[in-house]
């Protein structure tokens, strides 16, 4: 496992949080998803799943673009699939990247799974 320097969130106002959440969202590559809670542990802050989330809910009008649809719950399960502009977009997406979803659910999902803790390192 590569050497990281984790950045400590807990100094950071959440709207600083936010803003690392959606850089790291930003590199999740297309036809991959990733977790909340990958993303909360990537960022030092392994408990804060949920508040990687609500940024999630808040990012369809960042710029540059957020790719929100590949970040999924721990299971690979669709659960913000309801904060796009209907039900079927994020699936749409996904499926549009070739990542096959089936009851709202990642087929395959750890093969598509990307874990910034072990394709990223921090500077």
């Amino acid at each position: 496992m590569k050497n990281k320097k984790r950045r400590n969130p807990e100094s950071k106002t959440p709207e600083d949080f936010f803003d690392m959440v959606y850089q790291v969202a930003r590199l999740i590559p297309r036809g991959r998803v990733t977790s909340y809670g990958a993303i909360a542990k990537y960022l030092g802050a392994a408990g804060s799943s949920r508040l990687v989330g609500y940024a999630m809910n808040g990012a369809g009008n960042k710029k540059p673009k957020v790719p929100a649809h590949r970040v999924v719950n721990r299971n690979g399960e669709l659960t913000g699939k309801f904060h796009f502009a209907n039900p079927y977009q994020m699936q749409e997406l996904l499926e549009k990247e070739k990542v096959k979803v089936k009851k709202d659910k990642i087929v395959d999902f750890q093969k598509h799974f990307w874990d910034p803790n072990q394709e990223l390192q921090l500077p």
